[in-house]
């Protein structure tokens, strides 16, 4: 449990459209339903007050519900993950907001704990959020556009984020690491408020990344680094990868 003076909730923002795989968050796995199993394994980490799932969804809210969870209708039509989190929390006494994805079941404790953590000395308030990262070693895994890349200075602040392998490799001597971003936020609640009443720059609306919308207005991402890689339920294939995994 959060041992801090900060109130620390988490939200698992959950569409029930889904263009890869509508309905998703509904399939079953392995007797409960992908959305229910994340929720659970969110509260299940003991690291929260309290767990939400944010959805625009009736199906969804009527699952987490009829279950005995939270969860929070959205008002609003969203573009992405942060806004619908954003109208969710507006009137919430918070300081310290976890965004878990829906479609992410496979929660690792260990990762989610580092995350928080970097918030406890940081007393300054010099962090807007924190993300993780994990290093990648194939050819493959690096040129996938649907794998994000992160770049960081030093102190692993993200530098910048894209669907290209950043930075180029022109000299092949310099064995650089690759970083593919898993899109787990802890949010300072203004930085989360702030990033709603921002509009879409240039940069966020070429890579379709929203979290380079931090970025271009100057909020500071500090990158956690990890070795966990949970799944994400994309596609049919990922389900049943899933099902086998909790089996």
């Amino acid at each position: 449990m959060n041992t801090t003076s900060n109130k620390i909730i988490a939200m698992i923002p959950a569409r029930y459209q889904a263009s890869r795989f509508p309905g998703k968050l509904m399939q079953d796995l392995n007797g409960k339903t992908v959305i229910q199993r994340t929720y659970e394994a969110a509260v299940n980490t003991g690291l929260f007050q309290e767990v939400f799932v944010v959805t625009d969804s009736d199906i969804i809210f009527e699952e987490i519900i009829r279950n005995g969870g939270k969860a929070i209708k959205s008002k609003q039509e969203h573009e992405c993950g942060s806004d619908r989190i954003a109208e969710a929390v507006e009137n919430m006494d918070v300081d310290i907001v976890l965004n878990v994805q829906g479609d992410e079941p496979l929660i690792d404790h260990q990762s989610l704990q580092k995350l928080l953590q970097v918030f406890e000395g940081d007393t300054e308030k010099r962090i807007d959020l924190a993300s993780l990262k994990t290093p990648m070693h194939e050819s493959e895994e690096i040129t996938n556009p649907n794998n994000v890349k992160v770049i960081t200075n030093k102190d692993n602040f993200a530098l910048y984020f894209s669907r290209f392998p950043v930075p180029y490799p022109r000299d092949t001597d310099a064995r650089v690491t690759y970083y593919k971003h898993i899109g787990v936020y802890a949010f300072r609640k203004q930085a989360l408020m702030d990033f709603h009443q921002l509009p879409m720059l240039s940069l966020e609306a070429a890579e379709k990344i929203e979290c380079i919308r931090y970025l271009e207005y100057g909020k500071s991402i500090k990158m956690v680094e990890t070795d966990f890689r949970g799944i994400g339920i994309d596609t049919a294939e990922d389900l049943e990868k899933a099902r086998k995994l909790f089996n």
